[in-house]
């Protein structure tokens, strides 16, 4: 498999198409004012050639903060490319277009992958896709892109979800997920009073969620319980391993989240660390599980764009995961890991 990535900070599709011939599949992010124009342009420029595309900032060893980035697979694999659409109403409906592109592509146990964008409703999205992924033993990376749009081969969708499913015709794939905070204490909370549809957390452990969040942390108002998050996150525990649940803002006595919380999930505070130790141990990681690698497609969470930003680590992090070879993704508002929707977290799809 070999991947193609070419950028233009004035997004321009010309430009950040410059040497690319014969793709197999086309993924790309740019800003909002030319998205449904670079859309367009792709599509002409490539007649044919399957595409997905979403509206966000991009990197590859560097950050990207406009402009137009374009990733390519040019052989080695074998690309189906479709959409689901009304993910906000009827995420369900047209999961048998998927289905009938899986069956086509014949997916191995260890070679096949799927890459999304999602205009919203993520989580409902995929839990649809559960059985399917279970099914098929799938791996899933995916984002929630900004201005509620995303694309497929050529055409611009709002309230969808657009996907690629990959074959590895010269190797195998495999997902991963990085985490930069872990629990502060072995504190167990208990969500009640939740409103999914809201995103909303009412109470934990019977008690106002916001007055606990901020006898947890110290915060004193609304708004410092927002910038709180960045350092606290909460987390829901899933067996050994958390998933970040971002605070987005308050509501009442109450919280609203990034990510649905269902009554009786257990919950905890999280803390940081070292991010950049963080990121040696993922290098680490891929390292053992791969002698070779083609090419690596990423998201990291917008909060950890800021965090990053902030301790000035942003384009140190992002080259050191370029370490392992050709690497390149977007900064996303929610990130999918296989059949999780997740906050404040990296994940990946490494190809070999």
């Amino acid at each position: 498999m070999k991947m193609f990535n070419g950028k233009s900070a004035s997004g321009s599709v010309a430009d950040a198409s410059r040497g690319l011939s014969g793709p197999k599949l086309i993924i790309f992010t740019c800003d909002e004012k030319t998205f449904d124009k670079n859309v367009a342009e792709i599509e002409q420029k490539f007649p044919g050639v399957p595409s997905i595309g979403c509206v966000g900032m991009s990197y590859d060893s560097a950050i990207q903060e406009s402009g137009l980035q374009i990733t390519a697979f040019t052989e080695g694999v074998k690309v189906r490319t479709g959409v689901l659409e009304k993910v906000s109403t009827m995420p369900a409906r047209d999961v048998g277009r998927l289905e009938k592109d899986l069956d086509e592509i014949k997916p191995g146990k260890e070679n096949t992958a799927i890459i999304d964008f999602c205009a919203g409703n993520d989580a409902a999205v995929l839990t649809t896709l559960r059985s399917l992924l279970d099914r098929y033993n799938l791996q899933v990376m995916g984002a929630t892109g900004d201005a509620g749009k995303v694309s497929l081969n050529g055409k611009v969708y709002e309230d969808a979800m657009s996907y690629a499913v990959i074959k590895n015709e010269g190797g195998k794939v495999k997902s991963y997920k990085e985490n930069i905070y872990e629990p502060m204490d072995n504190r167990q909370l208990i969500a009640s009073k939740t409103d999914k549809a809201k995103y909303y957390l009412g109470e934990l452990n019977g008690r106002s969620a916001k007055q606990v969040y901020m006898d947890l942390t110290g915060a004193k108002s609304d708004k410092e319980i927002i910038d709180q998050t960045f350092k606290n996150p909460l987390g829901k525990m899933i067996g050994n391993d958390v998933c970040i649940c971002s605070i987005k803002d308050v509501a009442g006595s109450g919280l609203i989240l990034y990510r649905q919380i269902n009554d009786s999930d257990i919950l905890t505070l999280l803390e940081m660390k070292n991010p950049m130790e963080v990121a040696d141990q993922t290098v680490n990681k891929i390292r053992n599980d791969f002698s070779k690698i083609s090419g690596i497609y990423s998201v990291n969470c917008i909060f950890r764009y800021l965090v990053l930003k902030e301790r000035g680590e942003l384009n140190s992090y992002l080259g050191k995961i370029a370490q392992l070879g050709p690497s390149c993704g977007l900064i996303g508002f929610g990130e999918h890991y296989n059949t999780q929707f997740v906050n404040q977290t990296m994940t990946c799809i490494v190809f070999e």
